[in-house]
């Protein structure tokens, strides 16, 4: 009896561990899976601020660009070698990218992440986009013998559809239709948005070789973006600034070359900095800036984020004349606007279903555990 009594509370004891087990791996359990759901809703909010930011940049950073273009010119001409100011723009980045990595070597020292040194195979990959953006600067500049600032905003928005299919293309990543429709919404509010006025019947006053020259440029603006894109995410912990400093030492010598190639007289006899001016300095650094927020935007988010955020600046160039005349125009850029917003926002409200379902299974099965 005695045995059978010890035996009991020996079973009853056994038994209450198992409870008091499952109870607390239940607790331990949800624990966990609630931290992880507070550390995701706190990085993605994180994320979304950081592309907020870094897309704010580039819209007005973008408005302004083709502008500063058109004012360096003095009688419809450049006066400037339009070489050295690309020179100029790539070194600009270059010392920026420099700049923030010595920061950060003071502050987190040299990490494997942070250095520049680095293998061939991680290096080879940037003459490619650098190349492609050499000769997109070059027909940015040159494109303005045929176009204004609004026509330009208009003819570079070709870059949407461009991105859009080399993004499928290359990165194997399927578009939604809803992207797809913000895509077609934004180029057409855009153009409308962007040329109309009150003093013009007509659209756009465009030649065949403005046309052709747009043409090129949107597709090399295209695949270099996605090209980029592709490389800096490959190492997602690998420093924004390293993989900068590299594509923008790439940059400069191919500048060197067309400066040697095309200017090389101009810059010998005339000087380096002939012709400059300070509208010229100004938008050497608004490039170089722009350049920098495009790659944040890379990095941080995607090229479909940079071209909603570029084709903004497509209304900016004209809100303060056409609002004033045409209501109807500040629907349609605000319609643009919110619905780029909209459609990204969605995929994000997708992703947090996606994040909300996984945990309502792991609570479902450390119920059941």
């Amino acid at each position: 009896m005695e045995y059978r009594k010890i035996k009991d509370e020996d079973d009853h004891d056994v038994a209450s561990d198992i409870e008091s087990l499952k109870g607390k791996s239940h607790t331990v359990a949800s624990t966990n899976i609630a931290m992880a759901t507070l550390g995701a809703g706190s990085t993605e909010r994180t994320s979304w601020k950081r592309k907020g930011v870094v897309t704010c940049a580039l819209t007005i950073l973008t408005s302004s660009q083709a502008i500063l273009i058109v004012w360096s010119k003095r009688a419809g001409k450049y006066e400037y070698s339009v070489t050295t100011a690309n020179f100029l723009v790539e070194t600009l980045k270059c010392a920026l990218s420099l700049l923030a990595l010595t920061r950060i070597w003071k502050n987190e020292g040299v990490t494997d992440d942070n250095r520049l040194s680095t293998t061939y195979d991680q290096v080879k990959v940037f003459p490619i986009p650098a190349a492609l953006y050499l000769f997109k600067n070059l027909l940015q500049c040159y494109i303005f013998a045929y176009v204004d600032a609004p026509g330009y905003q208009i003819l570079k928005n070709l870059n949407i559809i461009s991105t859009g299919v080399l993004y499928r293309i290359i990165l194997k990543k399927k578009l939604s239709e809803i992207q797809w429709a913000g895509f077609i919404l934004l180029l057409c509010c855009g153009c409308t948005t962007a040329q109309l006025n009150s003093s013009s019947d007509r659209v756009l006053q465009t030649s065949l070789p403005g046309w052709i020259m747009a043409i090129v440029m949107a597709l090399l603006s295209g695949f270099a973006g996605v090209y980029t894109e592709a490389i800096i995410k490959k190492r997602p912990s690998r420093n924004i600034n390293v993989q900068n400093f590299w594509l923008y030492v790439f940059g400069m010598a191919f500048n060197a070359v067309a400066i040697v190639i095309q200017d090389f007289d101009a810059v010998a006899n005339k000087g380096f900095f002939h012709g400059y001016s300070f509208i010229t300095f100004l938008m050497i650094l608004n490039h170089a800036i722009s350049g920098i927020a495009v790659s944040m935007v890379m990095k941080y988010a995607d090229n479909i984020v940079k071209v909603y955020s570029t084709s903004v600046a497509i209304g900016r160039l004209r809100i303060p004349l056409q609002f004033s005349s045409f209501p109807c125009l500040l629907l349609a850029f605000n319609g643009r606007l919110c619905f780029g917003i909209f459609a990204f926002r969605r995929e994000a409200t997708i992703v947090k279903k996606d994040l909300y379902t996984l945990t309502s299974s792991a609570r479902k099965k450390s119920s059941s555990f």
